[in-house]
């Protein structure tokens, strides 16, 4: 069975939260933060909304936009690094708050990787006939695990989520992946509440976000463009064939040295990160529903999403877009 992609919502939080917030209580200016980033603003959730409250909305949001009925959904995946129970499931208790009977559910823990993970499982739900629809969600409340008394990482991050339906198709829209993960680094980038060792060495189990900044960037400069050239060619096409690139908005500095090694017009480059922050695994779809509202991601453009992030790992997937304006 053949998959396509023609719907898509998000949601932010309303508490806008620009760089000089931080001035108040760390050693940093909004000039620091925007000549490292490329962030101006984030949005942070209130203190009773959550990542499933994000999800849900998101959901929403795509089927009021669509007029899509998501009540017979076969199966619910959440991308997500904070769920605010280990269990239930963010995935089931969207399934629950949306009124989807009986779909199947489950959450993955891939970091910023996530949503290129939930749409290349979800392509191959729908391929083996047993699937028709299967809801996508990045979601996180990245603040809520922020330290904030690390300059370095608080001024990254920030909330929301958005969502894809992944339906069955007589024509293939969504073409070959990609994954690849070096979890010898897993050490750089990690949120923990246990004391256990990552690959035997002791961490700092505070329930916070912990990054090896210059390790993360490293591998990312290093790894984003090789396999996205990779994956191209696992496609049988060139990079100049492909229409707009989006990748996981880390940081438009890491955007911008992968794009100039990959030789590719950072104009066509997709990000979230300027206006939102670093919302992990919700960054691809946000820069992707913003590219389609603003009018420029067009129908049967060719789109090729990345995500990077802890673990550290990484996925892709080259695919058309079916999504038009809403």
């Amino acid at each position: 069975m053949n998959a396509i992609i023609d719907s898509i919502g998000v949601y932010l939080p309303e508490k806008k939260i620009d760089n000089h917030y931080f001035e108040q209580f760390l050693e940093t200016t909004d000039e620091w933060i925007v000549s490292r980033t490329g962030i101006n603003t984030r949005y942070y959730s209130s203190e009773t909304e959550y990542t499933s409250d994000l999800c849900v909305k998101a959901a929403q949001n795509l089927a009021d936009n669509y007029q899509k009925n998501l009540a017979d959904v076969d199966f619910v995946i959440v991308a997500t690094s904070t769920p605010e129970q280990a269990f239930p499931s963010m995935a089931s208790q969207v399934q629950s708050r949306l009124g989807i009977p009986s779909a199947g559910c489950m959450d993955i823990s891939a970091g910023c990787a996530g949503f290129a993970y939930g749409l290349i499982v979800a392509k191959g739900l729908i391929a083996t006939g047993d699937y028709q629809k299967v809801l996508v969600i990045g979601g996180e409340t990245l603040s809520k695990i922020s330290d904030f008394t690390d300059r370095t990482s608080c001024v990254l991050f920030g909330d929301g989520a958005g969502a894809v339906l992944v339906e069955s198709s007589e024509t293939q829209y969504l073409h070959k992946s990609i994954s690849t993960t070096n979890g010898d680094l897993g050490k750089d980038l990690y949120l923990s509440n246990q004391p256990a060792p990552i690959n035997f060495e002791q961490i700092d189990c505070n329930g916070k976000i912990h990054q090896n900044g210059r390790t993360v960037f490293k591998w990312a400069v290093s790894n984003l463009p090789a396999n996205i050239i990779k994956l191209a060619e696992k496609n049988g096409i060139t990079t100049d064939q492909i229409d707009w690139m989006i990748p996981h908005s880390a940081n438009i500095r890491i955007l911008e040295a992968a794009c100039s090694q990959m030789n590719f017009p950072i104009e066509k480059c997709l990000e979230s990160v300027v206006n939102y922050g670093n919302t992990s695994a919700a960054s691809i779809p946000i820069a992707w529903y913003n590219g389609i509202q603003n009018g420029k991601v067009q129908l049967d453009d060719k789109l090729m999403l990345a995500g990077f992030g802890s673990g550290l790992t990484l996925a892709g997937i080259y695919l058309t877009n079916r999504i038009q304006k809403a």
